[in-house]
C-alpha cells in the first residue's frame, strides 16, 4: 500500500464526529507531570468530560523552532528537556504511538508555509506531563507542531485557523504553555500559590481579553502594558494560547480553569474552546 493510498484511507475512516474542543492548558512545573495535584486533576477530569479524541496535535512552547515541524514517526520518543529534578521525573515514558498519516494531512491543509515532517524530535514535557494525565492508558497518538520563533503572534494565530478542519476528524488539538511565565522572577516562598500584584494584574487582563473574544488584543500583547510584557519575557510560552484562540469559532464560547498563579510570575489559567 502506498504511502497516498495509505493517506486517503486514514482520512475516509475518521468518523465525522461532533466538532472537537480545543484547549490550552497552563502546564507549570514539569512535576505536574507526576504529581497528582489540583492541576493535573483538572487535566484528568478534562479528558473524562470532552469526546475520545482519535488523535491529539500539541502546541508545546518547548518546541521552539526555525520554520515550523510536526513530528511524523510511528513512535515519538518521551524527551526529557529539563535539568535539576528528581530522578523519578527522568524515569517517565509516555509511549503514545504517533500517526505519520495524520502529520502528513495536517502539512497539506496549512497552504501558507511549508510544514516540515519531522523525525527527530519527540514528545517533550509541555506535551506529556500534561497528557499522561488525561490519557494515562498512552492508547491515543500524540503529535506535536512546533512553534516558528521567526515569526509574530499575527501569523500563529492565523496558522491555527488552518487547522481547524482537524477538529471536524476528531483531533484534540492542545496549546500547551502558560499566559504568565517569568521564571527569572520566580518566587520559592509563593511556590504553592500566590502571584505578585504585576502578575496578578497581567493575568486579569488576559482573561478579560478571553472571555470577550477581544483577540487582536492579545495578539498585539505588546500594548496590553507593562505588567503584561512583566509576564510575557519572551513568547514561547504565550505563543500556544493564541492557537487555541485561532481555533475558536463566533458561535464558540470560552472557559476558563485551573486560574491561579503559582510561584509570584507564573499563572496556571487553561482555556477550553467549544
Amino acid at each position: 500500500m502506498n504511502t497516498l493510498h495509505q493517506f486517503k484511507s486514514f482520512t475516509s475512516a475518521l468518523p465525522q464526529s461532533d466538532i472537537m474542543p480545543a484547549l490550552f492548558m497552563g502546564h507549570g512545573s514539569p512535576m505536574n507531570g507526576i504529581e497528582h495535584n489540583e492541576f493535573s486533576t483538572k487535566w484528568f477530569e478534562i479528558a473524562q468530560n470532552i469526546p475520545t479524541p482519535n488523535a491529539v496535535l500539541v502546541v508545546s512552547a518547548h518546541w521552539f523552532t526555525h520554520g515550523t515541524k510536526i513530528t511524523a514517526m510511528d513512535f515519538p520518543p518521551t524527551i526529557h528537556d529539563f535539568g535539576g529534578f528528581p530522578q523519578a521525573l527522568f524515569d517517565v515514558q509516555y509511549p503514545a504511538p504517533g500517526n505519520p498519516i495524520l502529520a502528513k494531512e495536517t502539512a497539506d491543509l496549512v497552504k501558507t508555509t511549508n510544514i516540515v515532517l519531522d523525525h527527530d524530535w519527540g514528545l517533550d514535557h509541555g506535551a506529556w506531563s500534561v497528557i499522561k494525565h488525561m490519557y494515562p492508558d498512552a492508547n491515543i497518538p500524540v503529535l506535536q507542531l512546533s512553534i516558528d520563533y521567526t515569526k509574530g503572534a499575527q501569523y500563529h494565530y492565523d496558522l491555527a485557523k488552518e487547522l481547524s478542519a482537524l477538529r471536524k476528524k476528531g483531533v484534540l488539538i492542545l496549546g500547551s504553555g502558560n499566559m504568565v511565565h517569568n521564571l527569572r522572577m520566580m518566587s520559592w516562598e509563593m511556590i504553592n500559590g500566590g502571584g505578585y500584584d504585576w502578575a496578578i494584574e497581567a493575568k486579569e487582563k488576559f482573561k478579560n481579553a478571553i472571555l470577550n473574544k477581544n483577540h487582536d488584543t492579545l495578539i498585539n500583547y505588546q500594548s496590553m502594558g507593562s505588567e503584561v510584557m512583566l509576564g510575557i519575557p519572551t513568547p514561547e510560552h504565550y505563543l500556544p494560547l493564541l492557537y487555541t484562540l485561532g481555533l475558536q469559532s463566533d458561535n464558540e464560547e470560552a472557559t476558563l480553569f485551573n486560574d491561579k498563579a503559582v510561584g509570584g510570575s507564573l499563572t496556571m489559567t487553561s482555556v477550553q474552546v467549544g
